[in-house]
């Protein structure tokens, strides 16, 4: 379930973007091949920022994070700290339901090689502000990877190099939520060692000691 608008099926806003979309789409049409909408809803405290819809994961499936390696460890960690329920199955309609947690893409379309340009970042940093001025009750965002970290900083209006990125680094924001940076759960990092599921456990770990009052 989308917590916000999100870009249109058929967004323009980047020429290269639509016609990787369009090649896709013909390629493979039973395929979502559109902007991939947020996941959650506007009670959540938590949200999580990834990178970019994978080609033959959220692409595919029209759900963040859903299809792919990268999903696997991510919904597995979710389910073992509380924050999503049920059983995750690489598919949309698993039943999978995220708890007091939200998930949306810094780029909503999947990029050629994964690689989006700074354009392409920037044009849909609008929809990256409307995901967060959905959450009412926001106390803690998570940014899987740097290009996810530095546009929510730069959505937020504050100096990169005052927020460095790190694996494990907490920052304070003006506004009063709570930036958590992790490498990006994907499958690249978990296979050359760069995240391990015990590193993307303590993240996790930080973020609900940060949500449980004391």
């Amino acid at each position: 379930m989308a917590f916000d608008a999100g870009p249109p099926r058929d967004c323009g806003a980047c020429g290269r973007l639509a016609g990787f979309r369009a090649a896709n789409r013909a390629a493979f049409p039973g395929w979502w091949n559109a902007p991939v909408p947020s996941f959650g809803d506007s009670d959540a405290r938590l949200l999580i920022v990834g990178l970019a819809p994978g080609l033959r994961g959220a692409n595919r499936t029209g759900r963040p994070f859903t299809g792919d390696t990268a999903g696997d460890l991510l919904y597995a960690t979710l389910i073992r700290y509380g924050f999503a329920e049920g059983v995750y199955d690489r598919r949309p309609d698993d039943g999978l339901r995220l708890v007091d947690c939200a998930i949306v893409n810094a780029v909503r379309c999947v990029p050629p090689q994964n690689k989006p340009t700074p354009q392409e970042i920037a044009a849909c940093r609008t929809h990256l502000a409307a995901s967060i001025g959905a959450l009412g009750r926001l106390k803690a965002v998570l940014a899987l990877g740097r290009v996810a970290h530095e546009s929510l900083l730069r959505t937020a209006g504050a100096r990169l190099a005052e927020f460095p990125f790190a694996h494990g680094a907490r920052h304070a924001l003006k506004s009063g939520a709570v930036l958590f940076d992790s490498y990006h759960c994907s499958r690249y990092n978990t296979n050359t060692g760069v995240l391990t599921e015990a590193m993307f456990r303590d993240v996790f770990s930080a973020i609900r000691a940060e949500l449980t009052p004391g």
